[in-house]
């Protein structure tokens, strides 16, 4: 199994110049490329403080000047809020500046914030209809001299400049969750995200499932990869862990708050959170969630992912957005490299 790092720049105050925050995701990324990591992951969000990245690809072309050898990838863009020569050509253009080192992440989106936003009155049946007509569309705009006619996109035979790197295209990804997610996915050549959130083992064995039956009706396309994105901790004490878990249930919060527009919102950040906001989520509570993501010493790290292995994720990604300073951040992430990588190699 190998492993990725996932993030953004994340704030929730406006004590942090982003200047600051992209200095420090930038280093986390190098950390991690020096640590053997296979890949770093930069999602899209738009108008939320919380997650940072109005345009994934500006990110990773960013990262692709101060890096070498890692991969760079979206993790993922949402489709309904691209054109697809635009997303080709994006996507092309840092194939190009990496020198070959781009993975194409694609989802339909989740927040509602968004999608009022960016495109009033999408609902998430629509977005996900448009994200599976964007797939296939974009294979042939990578070959070039493609044309459409389609119910979303129409234009004459285009080929976006410049041409990626990658032949015939980047790795595609398709962030999924339920069946027909996997299966269209998996029909189309496309390797796989999945998330649990904050669901626990239960939830990552039945991902697995749901990934396992798409493979079995398509024994005609060679079985993708499947990434586990998961929140990990790995902590020299108990103590650093149960702070660590107080942490995470402070993102968690935040996340329920952003899903559910429960809080108000000044300037694209959140009013913080009280006591009272924490506990009124009691599926969030920092022993719950030491039960369900992976975190806690560095032999209870590894027996949790050595059991994600065993069930056949071939890449776990780090998912270090979680409400920490940066000094911690890169504490967990060093003690990652050095105390948990090594039992994988």
């Amino acid at each position: 199994m190998k492993f990725s790092l996932f993030l953004h720049i994340e704030r929730y105050n406006e004590d942090t110049p982003a200047t600051q925050l992209l200095d420090e995701m930038a280093e986390l990324v190098q950390m991690a490329e020096r640590g053997g990591f296979e890949a770093a992951w930069v999602g899209e969000h738009h108008g939320m403080g919380y997650t940072i990245a109005p345009n994934p690809f500006v990110n990773l072309a960013y990262l692709a000047a101060k890096t070498d050898r890692i991969r760079l990838g979206t993790g993922t863009v949402i489709a309904p809020f691209w054109h697809p020569i635009k997303l080709a050509g994006e996507a092309g253009l840092v194939d190009s500046l990496s020198k070959g080192r781009l993975d194409l992440g694609i989802a339909r989106g989740a927040y509602m914030f968004e999608y009022e936003r960016m495109f009033p009155g999408l609902d998430a049946m629509e977005a996900g209809a448009r994200m599976r007509a964007m797939v296939p569309l974009l294979k042939q705009l990578f070959e070039g001299d493609c044309a459409a006619d389609t119910a979303y996109w129409q234009f004459p035979s285009t080929t976006p400049q410049p041409r990626a790197v990658q032949t015939p295209h980047p790795p595609m990804w398709i962030a999924a969750r339920d069946p027909h997610s996997h299966d269209f996915a998996v029909a189309n050549g496309c390797h796989v995200q999945v998330t649990p959130l904050a669901s626990g083992d239960a939830e990552v064995s039945s991902l697995m499932d749901r990934f396992n039956t798409a493979c079995a009706a398509h024994p005609e396309v060679p079985r993708p990869q499947i990434m586990l994105l998961m929140h990990a901790f790995v902590g020299a004490t108990d103590d650093e862990v149960d702070q660590a878990c107080r942490d995470l249930q402070s993102f968690y919060c935040y996340f329920h708050k952003w899903v559910k527009k429960e809080r108000p919102i000044t300037k694209g950040l959140m009013e913080p959170l009280r006591q009272e906001d924490l506990d009124a989520c009691p599926q969030y509570a920092p022993e719950k969630l030491r039960q369900n993501l992976v975190v806690g010493k560095p032999d209870e790290v590894i027996a949790r992912l050595k059991s994600y292995e065993a069930m056949g994720y071939s890449q776990f990604s780090f998912w270090i957005d979680n409400c920490m300073d940066f000094e911690t951040k890169k504490r967990t992430l060093a003690r990652f490299i050095s105390d948990v990588v090594p039992a994988f190699q």
